[in-house]
C-alpha cells in the first residue's frame, strides 16, 4: 500500500528554507514594482470585504498608457517595512523610510503608474455599503419596527426568539410581546454581538462600509501626506 503523504516527514529546515525564500520573494517583488512605476501609495482600509478588494484589484490591474499594471500589496507589515527600508542606510530609495514608518494597522501598498488625479478621485469615491461583523461599532441606531417583523413568517418566530427578539404568534404573523412597535437592536456606538449582525442580515440593514483610504505618496524620491 503506498505511503500516505500525510505520513511523510518534513525537516523543519527545509520549512524554514521555504517560510525565508517566500518572505525574500515578497520583499524583492514589492522594490521591483516600486523601480517599474512611478509612484507608490499607502492606504488604509476598514471593513474589509475579499469581493470588495477584488473590484479595487482588477480596476488597477488595468494596464496604463505605458502598458504597465499596478501592483497592490497586502500581508505582513514587517516585510513591507523591510522592502521599503526603515532608515536613511537601508531604505530602498530616498525617503521611502517616510513611508514605512506609516506602514503600521490595516494598510496596504499600491504601486502604479496610473495619473495622480484619476488614482486620488477613485479612492475618493470608494464606498461600498456591506453588513457589518460581530464586534465592530455601531455607526448609528438600528430599530425593526413591527411591520418589518410582520412581512416574516411564523415559522421564524423561534429563529428570532433565539437572537433575543421579543416576538409571538399575533393573529397568524410575527409580532412583538406586549404590542410593543419596535424593537432596539443596536445604539449608536455600541459593539455588535453576533445575534444583532445576524438580525441586521435578516432585515437587510447594512451598517458597515467598506473604504480605503489613502494616507500618503512617494514618487521619485518625494514623499508627501495626502490630505
Amino acid at each position: 500500500m503506498p505511503r500516505s503523504k500525510r505520513q511523510q516527514i518534513v525537516a523543519l529546515t527545509q520549512t524554514a528554507k521555504k517560510t525565508r525564500d517566500h518572505k525574500s520573494s515578497v520583499i524583492q517583488d514589492i522594490r521591483d514594482a516600486i523601480d517599474e512605476h512611478d509612484a507608490l501609495y499607502l492606504f488604509s482600509f476598514e471593513n474589509m470585504r475579499s469581493n470588495h478588494f477584488k473590484d479595487v484589484r482588477m480596476h488597477f490591474r488595468e494596464a496604463d498608457m505605458e502598458g504597465k499594471s499596478s501592483r497592490i500589496f497586502l500581508g505582513k507589515n514587517k516585510l513591507m517595512q523591510i522592502a521599503l527600508g526603515r532608515g536613511p542606510e537601508d531604505e530602498h530609495a530616498d525617503n521611502l523610510r517616510q513611508v514605512s514608518k506609516l506602514v503600521t494597522g490595516n494598510v496596504g501598498l499600491l504601486v502604479t503608474s496610473k495619473p495622480r488625479d484619476e488614482v486620488e478621485e477613485y479612492f475618493a469615491n470608494l464606498v461600498q455599503e456591506d453588513f457589518a461583523r460581530a464586534g465592530s461599532e455601531a455607526p448609528r441606531a438600528v430599530e425593526i419596527t413591527a411591520d418589518m417583523v410582520a412581512t416574516h413568517p411564523v415559522s421564524m418566530m423561534e429563529q428570532f426568539r433565539k437572537l433575543g427578539m421579543p416576538v409571538e404568534i399575533q393573529n397568524g404573523k410575527v409580532g412583538f410581546v406586549g404590542g410593543k412597535t419596535e424593537y432596539v437592536v443596536c445604539k449608536k456606538g455600541q459593539s455588535l454581538s453576533a445575534e444583532a449582525c445576524k438580525i441586521l442580515v435578516h432585515f437587510g440593514v447594512k451598517v458597515a462600509e467598506f473604504r480605503v483610504s489613502l494616507i500618503c505618496r512617494w514618487s521619485d524620491g518625494e514623499f508627501e501626506m495626502v490630505e
